[in-house]
């Protein structure tokens, strides 16, 4: 096995059971539970693996309402903007975008009042030129990870 597949096929293992074991990953893979610790080290140390986090089902705790949001941002002002969508805790997601909006921002809201109150107070900055906000209806594919691609030799 290569190092790029060993490496591969360990994100894909994480990604499967990001709570499986060191042992059970080596056993899975067919190698020492130290290449495993050692190959999971450098993946943590290169970025590629940058944490192991539950996945939260937000509907389920009350976030029912979905938010895409779109701005238009004054040139030299969207690192302000994307930074201030940023420290919002119901931001999930913010993306520096080409097209006809600067900014993308998806949102989990308790209900559209709330959805409202936090799209008005963004909307009082003055660097914010224009908006255009979506409720998503029925979330097909939400937070999905892809494996990678395993190279045979």
């Amino acid at each position: 096995m290569t190092y790029e597949n060993l490496d591969a096929k360990l994100v894909n293992a994480l990604l499967g059971d990001g709570r499986a074991s060191l042992r059970s990953l080596a056993e899975d893979l067919d190698v020492s539970v130290t290449t495993v610790s050692n190959h999971l080290s450098d993946l943590e140390d290169d970025g590629v693996i940058e944490g192991y986090t539950p996945k939260v089902d937000y509907d389920a705790v009350g976030y029912d309402v979905t938010a895409v949001i779109q701005l238009q941002v004054e040139g030299n002002a969207l690192p302000d903007v994307t930074e201030t969508l940023k420290e919002h805790r119901q931001m999930t997601s913010v993306y520096e975008v080409t097209g006809d909006y600067d900014v993308i921002a998806i949102g989990k809201f308790e209900d559209t009042d709330g959805m409202n109150d936090q799209i008005k107070q963004l909307l009082t900055d003055p660097d914010i030129k224009a908006s255009n906000t979506s409720v998503v209806l029925n979330a097909v594919s939400e937070n999905e990870q892809f494996e990678l691609e395993v190279r045979e030799d």
